[in-house]
């Protein structure tokens, strides 16, 4: 009767180990996301999905070609986040 006990024990955590395992390996991918610093209103934002599409939004309305944001100079960062703050979501 011990032995059978120890066997199941083993083989409920061997089981436990490998669900976890498997569901672990299975999740998705997360997305990284890049904060910025925005000196003017002194908050952080998250470059994500949705900020990318207001920063194209904004080069639109201005007529200006698509640069990443991290190639802009300061003062042309500002301005982005002077409208950011004026365009919410």
């Amino acid at each position: 009767m011990h032995v059978a006990r120890r066997c199941l024990s083993a083989f409920v955590l061997t089981a436990a180990l490998a669900t976890t395992g498997s569901v672990v390996a299975a999740r998705a991918p997360q997305e990284v996301a890049v904060r910025v610093y925005d000196p003017g209103h002194k908050d952080y934002h998250n470059w994500d999905e949705r900020e990318d599409h207001a920063y194209r939004h904004y080069l639109e309305e201005r007529h200006e070609q698509y640069r990443k944001y991290e190639k802009l100079k300061e003062k042309e960062q500002r301005d982005y986040w002077n409208w950011r703050h004026s365009h919410p979501d």
